[in-house]
């Protein structure tokens, strides 16, 4: 185990999928964004020159591409960038990658990898700063993966590359900084297997991505309080774990659901909804999402932080919730 960062763990695990198997290619290289930890991927330019290309900006070009390669054999990962750029290629990943299998009666696999990053990232304004995973979310075919950890983002960008289904991984800029300890050996995490990332008895907690390490802080506020609450990573949405979700709430009582997404439509209305449909028995408290307002993203800092998901906003929902 050594202590590394997201942005690290990250290239560990495409690196490593990459040199087990020549069919692994990289398509754009600032797979972290315009952040300095970019230089990572330096790792993978001199180990794999051959198999990185940057095209030019066409996403919808680029996407159609990679989704080619993937029906011919190949394995691409593709890096789209900042996640808002992905609806120029929507035609072409939820209406080409997602249906061809299925459309072809099984006889055609896409495994591609669809790689982007999504959410505030301060002064990204309304064009540079969606979370597209709940649009994603509506389009059947589509593995979706949402990491919120260097151990996760390794071992599920190991099972994204390895999957034989077309995958979007949807990382945040935000989380490319974070340190914990990393297994150095090489391993995957089966997709639609929850995390609990911490036990509570009072009311649960299910986050996605950023929105794990905010919820986490807020569980050590609540608990300074005396109220203990059980955060759960899904790590996936599609596949979603609901067997440990809805475990969860039966031992609670109470859930709240935060996502970084739009409120109307998001991951937590659906997850929310499917809570209320298979659990309502056990539910103590109506059910609160903790989501971005549905109102486009604010180029001015103070307006962003007024709509984004914060510690402080949990707290009040569990406190809601538990009062």
């Amino acid at each position: 185990m050594t202590k590394i960062t997201y942005a690290k763990a990250l290239i560990d695990g495409l690196h490593g999928c990459m040199s087990e198997d020549d069919r692994v290619s990289l398509m754009g290289s600032y797979v972290l964004g315009l952040s300095p930890l970019n230089t990572l991927v330096d790792r993978l330019r001199d180990d794999f020159a051959d198999r990185i290309a940057d095209p030019p900006i066409s996403e919808a070009a680029v996407a159609a591409t990679g989704i080619g390669a993937a029906m011919a054999g190949d394995r691409p990962f593709v890096d789209i960038g900042t996640a808002s750029f992905i609806f120029e290629a929507w035609s072409q990943v939820v209406n080409e990658a997602a249906n061809a299998h299925y459309m072809s009666g099984g006889q055609v696999t896409v495994p591609v990898v669809f790689h982007m990053l999504h959410g505030l990232r301060g002064g990204g304004g309304a064009q540079h700063s969606h979370s597209p995973q709940a649009m994603l979310f509506n389009c059947p075919g589509l593995e979706i993966v949402l990491p919120a950890s260097p151990a996760d983002v390794k071992g599920l960008i190991r099972q994204a590359i390895r999957s034989d289904n077309p995958t979007i991984v949807v990382d945040h800029a935000k989380l490319l900084a974070i340190e914990e300890e990393v297994p150095d050996d090489n391993y995957e995490i089966p997709f639609g297997q929850a995390n609990v990332r911490r036990l509570g008895g009072d009311a649960t907690i299910v986050a996605t991505s950023l929105s794990v390490q905010t919820s986490l802080e807020a569980a050590e506020i609540l608990s300074q309080q005396g109220v203990e609450v059980e955060v759960i990573d899904p790590r996936t949405i599609v596949p979603l774990d609901m067997e440990t979700i809805l475990t969860s709430v039966e031992k609670t009582g109470r859930l709240v659901v935060v996502d970084e997404a739009n409120l109307r439509c998001s991951i937590a209305s659906e997850i929310g909804i499917s809570v209320a449909e298979q659990a309502f028995s056990a539910l103590k408290a109506a059910i609160i999402r903790v989501a971005r307002p549905d109102v486009p993203v604010p180029f001015s800092p103070p307006l962003e932080n007024y709509i984004s998901i914060d510690v402080d906003k949990i707290v009040k929902a569990v406190e809601k919730v538990t009062t």
